[in-house]
């Protein structure tokens, strides 16, 4: 669906806040989330995030959507703000990850919105799936880590595949977004082929669905088992690194510092440990030559 044309003048006043509800508890709604829904004459949202704070949208005009209308929502959002009416452009976790952010802009933009047309816009941060499932599981983010989205909607399926199989490759904890609907159930085993390619069979991977909300559900399996858990689109998958452990029911990635110290002990040579960490020879080679001269002058 096409943006509407820019017809300015704006009327001063008119703001959208594009709200972030983190995983949709009150208690882990931040204090600016609440004070910009106070705030606002009109609420839009996907059903199922109007749900969640349906009990702070008393007075105000509140707009549904379906999952599959986001630009419909920034239309609409950007209609209301055109006539002076603040706006809550509401999602799950962060706006700006995987949420309302960057459809509302586009909208904006091919509108010719400006910043100073009259249409303040706020982006107000929540916490991710990423974070909020993390903490319920453990430490699994302490080392480096990315998100990948499973949905092929919008972006072709062999661009997914090559950016899950380059991160198994490099070693990154992941967290998988939007993992497996009803009709799309081929993308989480394809995933899991992806990375048994460079990733040990025993690599925890956590499950969480519905974080925080009464039906949440924590699974830990691992990757050559992960295919057959309980996984939907309210679910994320967290795969661990090559260090990643599970312990006490809790999943811990560590930070990894002294590396040069370990492959030191290890006795082995530049060549292989450079095929042990998928590295140059040479690099491995310069980086124990550089410690062999601190070393000597100490």
């Amino acid at each position: 669906m096409n943006a509407p044309e820019f017809l300015p003048p704006f009327t001063a006043g008119g703001k959208i806040m594009l709200v972030g509800l983190g995983p949709g508890s009150h208690d882990h709604l931040t204090a600016r989330a609440r004070a910009a829904i106070a705030e606002a004459d009109t609420v839009i949202g996907y059903v199922t995030y109007i749900r969640l704070v349906a009990d702070l949208l008393a007075g105000k005009e509140v707009i549904r959507k379906s999952m599959t209308e986001e630009l419909d929502r920034a239309i609409e959002a950007l209609e209301r703000a055109r006539r002076g009416r603040k706006v809550a452009l509401v999602s799950s976790g962060d706006a700006g990850v995987y949420g309302m952010a960057g459809p509302t802009f586009e909208v904006l933009f091919q509108a010719g919105w400006t910043p100073d047309c009259g249409v303040e816009v706020e982006i107000v941060p929540g916490a991710s799936a990423l974070n909020t499932c993390a903490a319920l599981v453990g430490a699994p983010l302490t080392h480096d880590f990315c998100a990948i989205s499973l949905s092929d909607l919008l972006t072709p399926w062999p661009t997914i595949a090559r950016r899950l199989d380059a991160v198994a490759y490099a070693d990154f904890v992941v967290a998988l977004y939007n993992p497996k609907s009803g009709r799309r159930t081929r993308q989480i085993v394809e995933a899991q082929r992806l990375f048994l390619r460079h990733r040990r069979p025993d690599t925890p991977v956590a499950i969480v669905k519905s974080a925080y909300r009464p039906k949440q559900r924590i699974e830990f399996t691992t990757l050559d088992r992960m295919a057959e858990a309980d996984i939907g689109m309210l679910s994320t998958v967290l795969i661990g690194n090559s260090n990643t452990f599970v312990r006490e029911g809790l999943m811990v990635t560590p930070r990894g510092y002294g590396w040069l110290q370990r492959i030191r002990a290890s006795g082995l040579g530049a060549a292989q440990l450079a095929a042990d960490h998928r590295l140059p020879e040479d690099y491995i080679a310069a980086l124990l030559a550089e410690e062999d001269a601190v070393a000597a002058r100490l």
